[in-house]
């Protein structure tokens, strides 16, 4: 239910998802959504090599394996390994990470985040979401049970 909140959240904001990171990623939900909702490409960090395989035959499965890459590194080395600018960030780090919003942070400030790029930061519901994230800034949050997602967009520019 909450990734179905969340899409039709960045549908509202006018999100670009041409080129997403799935950072954190997981089996590859978000990155997956992202390209089954006409994503152009997609970038999954996952450190876990096992769970990095997952993320391969999901996009086997899928048939979106052309239009990814799948990186088994930890999320903060991916901003030496990483060239592109994004248009979405979607970030679902475990609850108990607390270098989460560093990172985060980190990216944002980075070449990889431009001027119309949005940063979702999925996080558990008890955690109270920063009003900025570096130059983003906090522009919906949603909460479903346990978990919520923030969604900040960057500070004067579009969409948002």
């Amino acid at each position: 239910m909450m990734r179905g909140a969340l899409f039709s959240a960045l549908d509202s904001l006018g999100a670009d998802f041409s080129r997403v990171l799935d950072l954190y990623a997981g089996t590859g939900a978000l990155g997956i959504e992202a390209l089954s909702r006409g994503a152009g490409w997609a970038d999954f960090v996952e450190r876990d090599r096992a769970m990095a395989e997952v993320i391969r035959e999901n996009l086997r499965l899928t048939g979106f394996e052309a239009n990814a890459k799948v990186y088994p590194i930890a999320a903060g080395r991916a901003l030496n390994r990483l060239s592109e600018p994004y248009t979405l960030v979607l970030a679902d780090p475990p609850y108990d990470d607390e270098d989460a919003v560093m990172v985060l942070a980190q990216f944002a400030e980075s070449p990889l985040v431009g001027d119309d790029t949005i940063v979702v930061l999925e996080h558990s519901a008890r955690d109270e979401p920063a009003a900025e994230l570096a130059s983003l800034y906090l522009a919906k949050s949603l909460r479903h049970g346990d978990s919520a997602a923030s969604i900040y967009c960057p500070m004067g520019g579009e969409p948002c």
